[in-house]
């Protein structure tokens, strides 16, 4: 009887351990997508930023029309995004 008790012990112990493994394994996955995340919103951020002030910039130097103006800035923005893209995937 002993060891049977002993049996389903070890075999109860290596399932938790099999278990936590596998749960650390997860949360270091999850970690790790949360940090690309987070990249990529400060890339996408800071794209916006300088995009914003490009235009302002733009405007104010170069006395071009506020739609020329408006094209730089989106394409600043979309350059913004693809960085995104690039830390994500």
């Amino acid at each position: 009887m002993i060891t049977l008790k002993k049996v389903a012990v070890g075999r109860t112990l290596g399932l938790l351990a099999t278990a936590s493994l596998l749960v650390m394994s997860g949360a270091a996955l999850a970690t790790n997508q949360s940090q690309q995340r987070q990249d990529g919103r400060d890339a996408n951020q800071n794209a916006k930023k300088e995009a914003r002030s490009a235009k302002i910039d733009c405007r104010q130097e170069n006395n071009k029309s506020n739609a020329a103006c408006r094209q730089d800035k989106r394409e600043a923005k979309q350059d913004g995004r693809q960085e995104k893209r690039d830390i994500k995937y």
